[in-house]
């Protein structure tokens, strides 16, 4: 599919997701990754944030208010909690959580899971995204996914790295 994979490798196309074992037959997957220079507690750190603004285009999601910079102390996401905050408002919920690891969360009816992977390069900071929806929506939805997607996470990566250097 058009869009399907951006900053992935087939091991991390082929790993397990937590957001696989809710849509076990998606019309839709998506899997984006970024590389980033800091350890994975701090990577984590900013994804716990995720739960207070969604960190990609503002302007679109946020009603022009931006995503904070500063690193807020955000507790560990439980299920049952909101999944991030846009438009002035709580959106989805977390459904799965493996601390420091993985966090997935359902949002407008698609499954996603965010994973913070140790390595020897840098932290990955991978993300899939799975739906069942209609196969003439799912291209859209998987590149309008793309863009959001890629700017979050390289967002999420540049300030996890200005965290790390202090």
């Amino acid at each position: 599919m058009i869009g399907d994979r951006w900053g992935v490798n087939e091991p991390e196309v082929a790993r397990a997701y937590g957001c696989d074992a809710f849509e076990p037959a998606p019309t839709m997957q998506a899997w984006r990754g970024v590389t980033v220079a800091a350890e994975a507690p701090v990577v984590w750190a900013r994804v716990r944030q995720v739960r207070v603004a969604p960190y990609s285009y503002d302007l679109v999601d946020n009603l022009g208010r931006r995503s904070p910079r500063e690193l807020l102390d955000v507790p560990e996401p439980v299920v049952g909690d909101p999944f991030t905050r846009a438009f002035g408002r709580d959106q989805g919920r977390v459904v799965a959580v493996d601390p420091g690891r993985e966090l997935t969360a359902v949002i407008m009816g698609a499954h996603m899971s965010y994973a913070v992977v140790p390595g020897e390069g840098g932290t990955r900071l991978l993300l899939k995204v799975v739906a069942a929806t209609s196969r003439l929506v799912s291209p859209a939805l998987c590149v309008g996914d793309l863009v959001m997607a890629r700017k979050q996470l390289l967002t999420l990566a540049a300030l996890a790295e200005a965290d790390a250097r202090g």
